[in-house]
């Protein structure tokens, strides 16, 4: 099913700024960015981001900005640039300045801009420059078609105010940072709507394959939506009037990004629902998880949100200690939302869970840096991971989701309330605006009359394992030693193709480590105590040629050199004197119990 978007019109403030955007040139991916400031300061300050919320590193857009130029009533106006980002406009008081540019969009990510014959998108933050002084102002956006290609829509979560059926034309938004939230996506995309609760949604999807049963996907996605309004607000009124799904389907592919009422979407063609298959590809559940995710931080990020956060600085990093909390607690729903909307079993949901904490506990830096100061250092570490990051870090979304999950079976053991008791308590407290830890240590103390400061301390602040299997045994379900992969084992992490072994990632601790392998090592074969050696094609084949023997020679090819290390192969997993192995897998071993916590209608 297709549906165009119909001619829609409002009476919105008149804009203080006013941007046109056309995908002029799309064979050199290059839009043209007209923008018209009324009523300029003397010498007006512009700057565009140089990151945009949501994806913690300064990317520098101003890279892609070419052509830039200004004039006032017909005459040019000289632009000084300041530094990266930032210029001075010396014009004078009163007479409306235009500006003039470019913007390269080679990034097919959802987080700064793409433009090809095929198909458009942009996030506000690659493509808006900030008149600075003005941001509170309103902010106009005419959005052009392409000159020489037929067919294009466009769609965006702002408000219209002269806009075709196709979605091009003029759109209004209340502020600067209303504008840079709202990413447009252009082309010729499959596109349908649905209510959840009351709420008008569309989605619309960019490059599927004709197989695409968007059917399923619309109703699956509405269930979502459904859930989590109901999570939140109960049969009230939902936080947002209207939201945007644009998914873009590549050939592999997966990502997302949240806003306030649309979310830009990443993923495979072969992981969407086929028309005429009941059975929907492995990837689908992984899909219909980041749908969840993304949408649960409508609330979650976009409106509840760290304090730091409470306005936006868009010429540097923007540091907080909660991702812990904002990412991960929102990774720790998105899941078992899905199980609660009756999208996915209990043995599906507890694979997903076994993943996570197999994840985490297969990280050596767990135990050198907090969660909460891995969500301080994100702009640093999370967005610029090499060879050491296992090592030296956590991950703030599968930690911060495992800390959510022992609050959440804590809580449950103590007996008054839940998690969900937590979130929503802490919209109402906040407002759904800016919180601090402060405020969720506060809401649990009054839905509970228990201090539970150390947990919080303990578990986000601190690098000891979390307490699962204790936990998780309160709700029926026992965490178990399971069969680690060879490459686990060892302690390293390697890529294995037709060509051989190539090691990715040592991990600290491990066999490999202590053998002296190092990331970019070719693992050429092995040579056993009385001189067979065996060409090595897959980790797999280690048990075959090794059998009973625990010390071998690695064959290596480092920089051209040939290197042969010595290589005592482990009979238990590195990491597992820390209390816990490093692969671990769940039962259940009271199915009424687990039903407490995972039922459809979960309650306390």
């Amino acid at each position: 099913m297709t549906t165009a978007t119909p001619a829609t019109s409002a009476t919105p403030a008149t804009p203080a700024v006013y941007f046109r955007v056309e995908p002029t040139d799309p064979h050199n991916h290059l839009f043209h960015v007209t923008m018209v400031v009324a009523r300029p300061a003397a010498e007006q300050e512009l700057a565009l981001p140089v990151w945009i919320p949501g994806s913690y590193l300064v990317r520098e857009f101003s890279k892609n900005l070419q052509h830039l130029s200004a004039q006032q009533n017909g005459r040019p106006v000289p632009l000084r640039q300041l530094d990266k980002h930032r210029w001075i406009a010396e014009c004078g008081r009163g007479k409306p300045l235009t500006l003039t540019y470019q913007v390269a969009a080679y990034d097919h990510s959802v987080r700064t801009a793409w433009l090809d014959a095929s198909r458009g998108f942009f996030n506000g933050t690659s493509l808006c420059l900030r008149a600075v002084g003005q941001e509170d102002r309103p902010h106009g956006i005419d959005i052009a078609p392409p000159a020489r290609i037929k067919g294009w829509q466009a769609a965006t979560s702002l408000t219209p105010v002269q806009v075709n059926r196709a979605g091009f034309g003029t759109y209004i938004a209340a502020h600067y940072d209303e504008l840079v939230d709202s990413p447009v996506e252009m082309g010729k995309f499959w596109s349908a709507r649905f209510t959840a609760c009351g709420v008008p949604h569309r989605i619309v999807v960019a490059g599927a394959a004709a197989s695409f049963d968007g059917a399923r996907l619309v109703e699956d996605t509405r269930r979502i939506c459904e859930a989590e309004i109901r999570f939140w607000h109960g049969n009230n009124k939902a936080a947002h009037s209207h939201y945007l799904f644009m998914l873009n389907v590549v050939d592999d592919g997966y990502g997302g990004l949240e806003h306030r009422n649309s979310t830009a979407l990443i993923c495979g063609r072969r992981d969407l629902p086929r028309t005429g298959e009941k059975q929907a590809p492995e990837g689908y559940n992984t899909l219909l998880g980041l749908i969840s995710h993304e949408y649960f931080h409508t609330w979650n990020v976009k409106r509840m949100r760290p304090a730091e956060f409470g306005r936006y600085d868009y010429n540097s990093e923007n540091y907080t200690q909660l991702l812990w909390f904002f990412e991960g607690f929102t990774s720790y729903y998105d899941d078992l939302l899905l199980r609660r909307a009756g999208l996915i079993d209990h043995a599906t949901y507890l694979r997903l869970l076994t993943k996570t904490i197999n994840q985490v506990l297969q990280t050596p830096g767990r135990h050198v840096q907090s969660v909460a100061d891995a969500s301080f250092d994100a702009w640093v570490k999370y967005y610029r991971q090499d060879e050491n990051t296992p090592n030296s870090t956590v991950s703030y979304y599968t930690k911060g989701s495992l800390v959510a999950l022992c609050l959440d079976l804590a809580l449950r053991r103590h007996g008054k309330a839940t998690l969900d008791d937590v979130m929503r308590g802490l919209w109402q407290r906040t407002r759904g605006g800016p919180m601090s830890r402060d405020d969720v240590l506060q809401v649990l103390h009054k839905l509970t009359g228990k201090d539970w400061s150390d947990e919080i301390h303990r578990w986000a602040y601190g690098t000891d394992d979390l307490p699962l299997r204790e936990l998780l045994a309160t709700q029926g379900i026992s965490l178990a030693a399971d069969k680690s992969a060879p490459a686990q084992r060892l302690g390293m992490r390697v890529q294995e193709g037709s060509s051989g072994v190539t090691v990715k990632v040592v991990l600290g601790g491990g066999a490999a480590e202590q053998a002296g392998f190092m990331s970019g090592d070719e693992w050429i074969g092995i040579e056993l105590a009385g001189g067979e050696g065996w060409r090595l094609h897959k980790l797999d084949d280690l048990t075959l040629y090794a059998g009973d023997a625990r010390r071998v020679t690695a064959l290596v090819a480092r920089d051209r050199r040939l290197l042969r290390l010595p290589l005592t192969l482990p009979a238990a997993l590195p990491g597992a004197s820390s209390g816990e192995p490093d692969t671990v897998r769940l039962d259940v071993d009271n199915a009424e119990l687990a039903k407490n916590w995972l039922r459809e209608d979960a309650k306390l």
